[in-house]
């Protein structure tokens, strides 16, 4: 039984599309495409719902990494959340105080400045969707992980603090 009075709708966003008629503009991406970007067949990346497709509201990704895979240390952001939904193998989530084995249906919140980390130290892969709201340039951030050998310690420091992402000692 619900604890909701249907009688009372809670607050709704602002409407923000106000033409009279309903357009077309649904996108649909398939799960068996290749995926958008492969960081030397470790990590690749689905770009389902980036920046730009949602008009900045939220970035989603499917993420799939490499058995032994690893992933990022504890760190925050400043300008936007992170959510992780596992689908597939066990991913090390890190909620600010501990590593704790993720399964698939597992699911981490991390609001703004909200420590956190991921890895993959399982001896299978693991797939997991990625949700940052609201949305920002993340193609960049992964696509530029690539190349972080090729800048000094500084031009590394001031990427990543760009890049809105900020990792604890």
């Amino acid at each position: 039984m619900s604890l909701w009075d249907v009688r009372q709708v809670p607050p709704y966003p602002p409407p923000r599309y106000t033409a009279d008629q309903p357009e077309v503009s649904a996108r649909l991406k398939r799960g068996d495409e290749p995926p958008d970007y492969d960081s030397f067949g470790v990590v690749q990346y689905h770009y389902l719902a980036g920046q730009d497709a949602t008009n900045g509201d939220y970035g989603l990704y499917r993420v799939r990494i490499a058995p032994r895979g690893g992933g990022p240390g504890p760190h925050f952001h400043r300008g936007m959340s992170e959510a992780f939904y596992l689908l597939s193998g066990t991913v090390s989530l890190y909620n600010g105080t501990e590593w704790a084995d993720g399964r698939p249906g597992d699911f981490l919140y991390v609001p703004p400045g909200g420590i956190h980390g991921f890895r993959n130290e399982a001896d299978e892969a693991a797939t997991m969707l990625m949700l940052f709201a609201p949305g920002a340039p993340r193609e960049h951030y992964f696509e530029g992980l690539a190349q972080l050998g090729e800048l000094t310690d500084d031009e590394r420091r001031e990427w990543f603090v760009k890049n809105d992402n900020h990792f604890v000692e």
